[in-house]
């Protein structure tokens, strides 16, 4: 499984008094893709899914990404994850003065990359369009890149400013996930503790329902499934060869040691919808026990593209801790 992503930092600068909520994700996405669909979209009267122009739009593939001719899989949905995800500032500060700044972190998957100029572009719309309570307009001052020469992503470089409006090279990561290894005797049975400690609300669904109850298998489910197809519809990686069986059968090995996890709840406003939908999910620690080690890659690319429902709007971000079992 081979995953191909580039990490960014927008940088903002508040032209006049902005007002946000505690959890500022989904107003970050929401005025983005508003502001996305006004400069990108020439159709602005047709759904995506009625649209001749739906295969090379870049709105299209971004929010709504159309299903590939031919595919075998996914069949019965409409569209298939998005190759975004938008990190918004982690403060619980809600207001902003002017000269104030505003920092979040972008993701970008696989041929989404090829698009950073619209999302500069966008978040320049935004801007003078307004974002949050009274749409309060900022500045786009700068856009980093991340050093990704490793998975760590530390290091940073300007790539945009709005002085010069010239966007500069970056790196990307190329993350290669080897499943196949997973379940075979000659992984050893070292046993190891995972601390997993969820940031941002988190929506795992298992047997058709939310759940709180996150079992190791679950967790790896989950996973499996968002990487599997980020790498199959957008990094353009068949994933016909993964056993997941043999990876789920091992992970129902894997036990929880314990967990510390609660329930947090936030609403946010659906403008397509026209109505308030819950977004809640679970945020906290849970600590599992178990032959852990071949699972850290497949885990460490979900510390960077998150898990579970609404990861475009920042949901599902996690750290993890891994030590030997005491």
């Amino acid at each position: 499984m081979r995953l191909n992503v580039a990490i960014f930092k927008f940088n903002l600068r508040a032209l006049e008094p902005i007002i946000l909520p505690l959890y500022k994700g989904s107003t970050i996405r929401g005025g983005f893709g508003h502001a996305f669909r006004r400069v990108s979209c020439t159709m602005n009267n047709k759904e995506c899914a009625d649209c001749l122009l739906k295969e090379k739009c870049a709105y299209s593939y971004v929010f709504e990404t159309p299903l590939p001719a031919g595919t075998n899989i996914m069949r019965k949905y409409r569209s298939v994850p998005h190759p975004f995800v938008i990190e918004p500032p982690p403060e619980r500060r809600m207001g902003y003065k002017l000269d104030d700044e505003i920092s979040f972190k972008l993701i970008l998957i696989g041929k989404a990359i090829d698009y950073l100029p619209y999302f500069i572009y966008s978040f320049h719309e935004l801007g003078d369009i307004g974002i949050g309570k009274g749409r309060g307009r900022y500045e786009l001052k700068s856009v980093e890149a991340f050093d990704t020469s490793d998975t760590g992503a530390k290091a940073s470089k300007y790539i945009y400013n709005t002085e010069t409006k010239v966007l500069k090279s970056f790196n990307s990561i190329n993350i290669n996930i080897d499943t196949d290894m997973i379940g075979h005797e000659s992984q050893g049975q070292d046993t190891k503790q995972l601390t997993i400690n969820f940031e941002t609300p988190t929506r795992i669904s298992y047997n058709q329902h939310l759940t709180m109850d996150l079992e190791f298998h679950i967790f790896i489910r989950q996973l499996l499934r968002r990487l599997s197809l980020l790498s199959y519809f957008h990094c353009e990686d068949d994933k016909s060869g993964l056993n997941f069986k043999a990876v789920i059968k091992e992970a129902e090995g894997v036990k929880v040691d314990k967990q510390a996890l609660k329930w947090y709840d936030w609403e946010r406003y659906s403008a397509k919808q026209n109505t308030r939908m819950k977004m809640g999910g679970f945020v906290g620690e849970i600590t599992f026990k178990g032959n852990i080690e071949p699972f850290i890659p497949m885990i460490k690319a979900g510390e960077i593209l998150h898990i579970g429902k609404g990861t475009s709007f920042g949901l599902g971000k996690y750290e993890i801790r891994m030590s030997d079992k005491m």
